[in-house]
């Protein structure tokens, strides 16, 4: 399955279904299966933005780090500033909707029991798909 790494604590707002729209500054043709990879990165600004969402009851108090936590369909791919209009004030806080950046359109998200250790990438990378049995 193809997976991407985003930074905690969005891969986690994804698998807790508070977050439905990735933005990227880069645009892609691929639509299907998608895992979802929270990276290592974890940040003063992360960890401080983590802790008010925690607090709002909109994220979880566990956030892991380096592994695969949920898996979706990305149902496409279109241009912010075409889609701004129709986001909800929680998903603009959770996304970069500046003009000339992407919104990615995810369904079908299921967190994952357990996260599984996975090294991310950047860009697209393939996960084995025994591993998300």
């Amino acid at each position: 399955m193809r997976a991407i790494s985003l930074w905690q604590p969005w891969a986690t707002a994804i698998a807790v279904g508070t977050k439905r729209v990735e933005t990227r500054h880069w645009s892609t043709n691929y639509t299907g299966p998608l895992a979802i990879h929270a990276a290592k990165r974890w940040g003063p600004d992360e960890r401080n933005f983590a802790s008010m969402e925690q607090m709002m009851g909109r994220l979880p108090k566990e956030i892991p780090l380096g592994a695969i936590v949920a898996t979706c369909t990305l149902m496409g791919c279109r241009r912010t500033e075409d889609v701004e209009h129709q986001i909800t004030a929680i998903e603009r806080i959770y996304g970069n909707y500046t003009p000339g950046r992407f919104a990615w359109f995810l369904t079908d998200i299921v967190a994952l029991p357990e996260p599984i250790p996975f090294k991310g990438a950047q860009g697209f990378f393939n996960v084995p798909d025994e591993l998300l049995k």
